[in-house]
């Protein structure tokens, strides 16, 4: 699930205060410690070793804690919807919104019949992080002084884009609170803002490449997820029981989510089929509960009692309970055209809990289509390589079964059963490409009928519903013109085609601006004024570098003209006006070389990043995803600096080589830390603005080379 994250408040809150006190184990936790060794290596990174699995799942938990407990404690706030006790009453509707689908009890009981391995790992988790706990007192958690086991199974999905998200949190406000005699919040001139604010196109991409077109022979993997920096740290987990993964985490979890081991890696991309449903229900009200019809009959909705406690402006604490309602197909989250909406999502903590962490102790392709038969994958594709020569792509392995006739992009008429799910689609019906004759498999969000080139699924073989994207992207059309026809892959050549710097989208957006400048008439003042930017545009290749300056123009032009579709040709003339305008107020010239413009600056650990213009930066030449960029680097929010500062886009990257020893070579933004005043929070940074990747030290000899430090958990 996506977790919005919010940054750590001065005072320690009232709701940590009060909480209980942590049980009399810390000597058990201490002991476990003693089975597992944490080196951190000349970047930071911490590799793990433990006898068993729960030992590295303690010890991978406990190191992400060290860099930061701030966004551990903080995701699983937000994951067990308790955001509004530290962040008050304006929180409480992404609660409810939690709570709707996760409720503590539930978690507990799924916990308790959960198997036993799993129960083990779920205990070497909450016990890592509350050994952390014990042994830094100096760090005071918002709210969470105990982990519990179950807690694990709340936050078992590490995308970014995750399900529950999806649900409009303000939409949960407009129906809940008038019944519970309160009126909804007003939408605010920044709400407005905030809403129109660019928002940079979500998701990664995935290549795999099979040995007939490497130059080594050996299959390669290109794992970029495209996220909110400093989402995702880097780490090595390793145990007795043949855990070796390496990649990337999401905070708190005790998974690798993104990476590999010495036999196979996976790379998720968000996309996949369409697993969020939504159901107009016809209803009545009358005696204290509410009906839906179904089939000429009427049902009787579940009501359950959900309560929502805040912290006040004061400090103290309050409480709402809001009576939810649910159908048999999941909860009422709005109303429409006189209706109740309810959802239906995939709820399987501990099958995807299951395949999160099974999968990353795969070796082969049969190996990891067998974890796959958990089918708990809902919002993102794979893109899959092996020591095999194995290369595959799935679009997702959650997809119901649905009644092709109805339009599930859309809310339809819950009053007949004919649009209710009918179990899950086999993995041999879903859409799936293995060992293409091109030689690779791709996925950039964009539809995965090109995934393979001319050997991609045909798209009239499926239900429109088994793919949510039914277009191609501007990173589609540039990874299929890069990978086409092309042989003798190296680690190298990757890393170049990855970052190759064309920007097709530019090929729609600059000559149309052209023509019409060519068309004005001779008198118009426009042709004078704007001679030199257009001569700048005319003669520019579409490619971004620092030093470009037709790039600074075409990224400010382009964001002007995705606002005027439709609009007369000289509107968009005036478009680039403005942005002559504005770059010569902001910079004091329009002639702006990129590198000046596009910047990468880390100013503090703060969850919600602040930027100045005054402050140190460094310069970023790749650009956002959204023109074609393979590489991506964007601003996404209220930008309130003359300089664009990448929030989101490259974060973890990662290539990987299987041959008999892997070779592998990573790059992160930032470093690995989110404490300033760790050498580790930066170190990383001049690298990643420059594509520049380091050699991973994944073999234990390459990791004791390495070592800067070498510890038990607490030491």
């Amino acid at each position: 699930m996506t977790l919005r994250l919010r940054s750590v408040t001065a005072a320690v809150l009232f709701c940590a205060a009060t909480a209980p006190a942590l049980p009399a184990q810390p000597a058990k936790w201490a002991q476990q410690a003693k089975r597992i060794t944490i080196m951190r290596d000349q970047y930071g990174v911490a590799h793990v070793y433990g006898k068993t699995d729960a030992d590295a799942v303690f010890g991978m938990v406990f190191a992400q804690a060290e860099d930061d407990f701030n966004r551990v404690e903080t995701n699983y706030i937000t994951a067990m919807g308790r955001m509004a006790e530290v962040e008050g009453e304006k929180e409480l509707w992404r609660d409810l919104r939690q709570k709707l689908f996760i409720d503590t009890l539930d978690m507990k009981a799924k916990y308790a019949e959960s198997p036993a391995w799993l129960q083990a790992i779920m205990q070497g988790w909450a016990a890592g992080l509350n050994h952390y706990m014990v042994t830094h007192p100096q760090v005071k958690p918002r709210l969470i002084t105990r982990f519990e086991p179950w807690m694990a199974l709340t936050f078992t999905e590490g995308s970014i884009g995750g399900d529950i998200a999806r649900i409009s949190a303000p939409a949960l406000e407009q129906f809940y609170a008038p019944r519970i005699g309160e009126t909804p919040a007003p939408r605010t001139p920044g709400d407005i803002e905030r809403d129109n604010a660019f928002q940079e196109p979500t998701g990664s991409n995935g290549f795999a490449f099979a040995p007939s077109v490497t130059a080594s022979g050996h299959a390669i993997l290109w794992i970029n997820p495209h996220t909110s920096f400093y989402f995702r740290p880097e780490i090595h987990m390793v145990s007795d029981e043949g855990l070796k993964a390496y990649g990337a985490v999401t905070w708190g979890q005790p998974f690798i989510y993104q990476g590999f081991n010495d036999r196979n890696g996976w790379m998720h991309t968000t996309g996949g089929g369409d697993v969020l449903d939504e159901y107009l229900e016809s209803v009545t009200e009358r005696d204290g509960k509410v009906y839906y019809r179904v089939d000429g009959a009427e049902r009787e909705m579940k009501a359950r009692k959900i309560g929502l406690p805040y912290r006040k402006s004061d400090g103290t604490r309050g409480r709402k309970d809001v009576m939810a309602y649910f159908t048999h197909r999941g909860p009422i989250v709005r109303a429409s055209e006189g209706k109740w909406v309810s959802v239906r999502i995939m709820q399987e903590p501990v099958k995807a809990l299951q395949q999160s962490f099974l999968r990353t102790k795969t070796a082969d392709w049969d190996g990891y289509r067998k974890v796959m038969d958990l089918r708990t994958n809902s919002s993102n594709n794979t893109v899959y390589a092996d020591a095999t020569g194995t290369i595959a792509f799935v679009n997702g392995d959650f997809i119901p079964k649905r009644d092709p006739r109805f339009d599930y992009t859309r809310a339809v008429d819950g009053s007949t059963s004919a649009v209710d799910w009918q179990g899950l689609h086999p993995l041999e019906e879903t859409i799936t490409v293995v060992n293409p004759a091109t030689g690779w498999v791709m996925n950039t969000n964009n539809w995965p009928f090109t995934a393979a080139g001319p050997n991609s699924p045909n798209i009239a073989a499926f239900p429109k519903y088994m793919s949510q994207y039914q277009t191609e992207n501007a990173r589609g059309i540039h990874a299929t013109r890069l990978l086409s026809n092309r042989k003798g892959f190296t680690i190298d050549d990757v890393i170049a085609t990855a970052y190759d710097s064309y920007l097709p989208a530019f090929e729609g957006i600059v000559p149309p601006l052209l023509i019409a400048y060519d068309e004005l008439p001779g008198a118009d003042t426009l042709r004078a004024r704007l001679a030199e930017p257009i001569a700048v545009l005319r003669a520019w290749d579409y490619r971004f570098g620092l030093a470009s300056v037709g790039m600074t123009l075409g990224q400010f032009y382009g964001t002007e003209a995705s606002r005027l579709r439709g609009e007369p040709a000289r509107e968009h003339v005036l478009a680039l006006a403005r942005v002559v305008d504005r770059l010569t107020r902001d910079f004091g010239t329009w002639k702006t070389p990129w590198g000046e413009v596009n910047r990468f600056q880390r100013l503090d650990g703060r969850i919600d990043a602040v930027y100045d213009d005054s402050k140190p930066s460094i310069p970023v030449p790749f650009v956002s995803s959204q023109w074609g960029s393979l590489a991506a680097f964007s601003q996404s929010g209220v930008r309130t600096t003359k300089r664009i500062y990448g929030n989101t886009g490259n974060s973890f990257i990662a290539v990987v080589e299987f041959g008999p020893r892997i070779k592998a070579r990573t790059s992160l933004a930032g470093g690995v830390s989110g404490d300033p005043a760790s050498p580790y929070f930066l170190n990383q940074a001049e690298r990643y603005a420059k594509g520049q990747f380091k050699d991973v030290n994944y073999y234990r000899e390459d990791v004791e080379k390495n070592a800067v430090r070498r510890y038990s958990p607490g030491q």
